[in-house]
């Protein structure tokens, strides 16, 4: 492919070379086809003059040797008229057509006036006409390019010029070819090494050009598909860990059960663990699933108007045995608040954040949960005075699985899928959630979220 393109761009080239040097000629001889009948006119008058001015010089003595002279320019054809309007000298044993003039014009020359050949017919029809006079006598001198020499020399001209530009051109584009490719090159050769799993691959450039932004955008592709993989091994990794754990716990009791002769009531204890981890992975599943569901790019959304307070104490009061086994001290301070959300998902992201609230508030310990509308959109904060989270734990608290007890204390319910799935909700809603917290002191979670959708698109 790589060489298919080099070559594709030096075919290129001097084929756009030739259109250009073709339509170039043809553009130069139709915007100077005047200015250079012009020179050509103005240097035969030159002449001219200079042959009258030789021909007096030498009247009548050495006409001849005149004559001579005068048929050996290159350049001309030479044709000299009497008084009698009979040819005198000719410098072609067959006189050009440029040279043959009616009586009329001749006369008109005899008289003093100047030819200038027949005008719109080009440089083939190119002559001029001189009238001089020799002791009261007048004569009459006409001449005419030799156009076939002219026409050839330029011929040759352009055809070396064309040539010459075809060559250094063609070695010009070979060398910038090189430098053009030899990008493309190592970005296929990253490219393939990225495909086999080498996301370490990072390709340097200073350029600023269309190659250099599209080595800068596959730095930027390599990198976030790095990411991508480490989030992805560290998934699998977690969701092994996470599944593995109550399984051993499960197979343990199981076997248990099978090799121990237990009294009923430690029968039923190992029973009870086993139906509790059950419940573990059944959740995990679930939470999996509905963070899969939620992944996707378009998602079903149920967006409509309801009360949004309700909803909220609605919440409080399915969590009721949870709190108050605690003895915590909830406060709700909200008024009558509307909102255009879907209301499953946001009770899924309400039960999350107040059943974590909850789990982390330790016994007689103080929950707030407020609402406000502010600039079009709502703002709940939910508030708790439990054990908070240190600061260098919040960047990753979103993440799946993660859990801020390194040790993953089965004491503490969950496992690290409910702040994620709270996450994917907000960015649904296309609002933005905010976290502050102190170890030993408390967290406050903020949710901001558009009052009415119709504002926001």
């Amino acid at each position: 492919m790589i060489k298919s393109l080099y070559i594709r761009l030096i075919l290129t080239f001097i084929g756009a070379v030739l259109v250009s040097a073709i339509i170039g000629f043809v553009i130069t001889i139709r915007l100077f086809n005047d200015r250079l009948t012009a020179i050509v006119e103005d240097g035969m008058i030159s002449s001219g003059k200079t042959i009258i001015q030789s021909y007096r010089q030498s009247y009548p003595d050495n006409l001849d040797a005149l004559i001579q002279g005068m048929r050996a320019l290159p350049a001309y054809s030479i044709r000299l008229f009497g008084p009698e309007g009979k040819p005198l000298h000719e410098t072609e044993s067959q006189v050009d057509e440029e040279l043959q003039v009616d009586d009329a014009e001749l006369r008109s020359m005899l008289d003093g006036g100047i030819y200038r050949g027949k005008p719109g017919k080009g440089f083939r029809h190119m002559a001029v006409g001189l009238p001089f006079s020799i002791e009261g006598r007048p004569y009459a001198l006409f001449l005419a390019p030799h156009v076939d020499k002219i026409a050839f020399a330029m011929g040759v001209l352009i055809r070396t010029e064309i040539l010459i530009v075809l060559f250094f051109g063609s070695v010009f584009i070979m060398i910038s070819a090189i430098f053009i490719v030899r990008p493309l090159k190592r970005l296929t050769n990253a490219t393939r090494r990225m495909a086999r799993g080498d996301f370490s691959t990072r390709l340097h450039t200073k350029s600023k050009d269309e190659i250099g932004q599209l080595t800068r955008s596959f730095n930027q592709m390599v990198h976030e598909l790095g990411a991508l993989e480490q989030i992805r091994r560290q998934f699998v990794s977690d969701v092994s860990h996470e599944i593995q754990t109550p399984l051993q716990s499960i197979k343990g009791f199981t076997q248990a059960l099978k090799q121990k002769k237990l009294d009923e009531a430690g029968r039923m204890r190992l029973l009870t663990i086993i139906e509790e981890e059950s419940n573990r992975l059944s959740r995990m599943t679930t939470d999996l699933l509905q963070l899969s569901s939620l992944e996707i790019d378009h998602p079903s959304m149920d967006f409509r108007k309801y009360r949004l307070d309700k909803q909220l104490r609605n919440v409080m009061s399915v969590q009721e045995p949870q709190w108050s086994s605690k003895q915590l001290d909830v406060e709700f301070d909200m008024e009558d608040v509307s909102i255009v959300a879907d209301p499953d998902k946001l009770n899924q992201l309400w039960t999350n954040l107040l059943g974590n609230a909850i789990k982390f508030t330790g016994e007689q310990g103080r929950i707030r949960v407020s609402a406000e509308v502010r600039h079009g959109c709502v703002e709940v904060s939910i508030a708790d005075n439990g054990r908070g989270i240190p600061e260098e734990e919040l960047q990753h608290i979103f993440k799946p699985f993660y859990k801020v007890d390194k040790a993953r204390d089965r004491s503490v319910p969950g496992n690290g899928i409910g702040l994620s799935i709270v996450k994917r909700i907000v960015d649904l809603h296309e609002g933005d959630i905010r976290i502050t917290s102190q170890e030993g002191a408390g967290t406050t979670v903020k949710v901001i979220l558009p009052q009415d959708r119709s504002r926001t698109q």
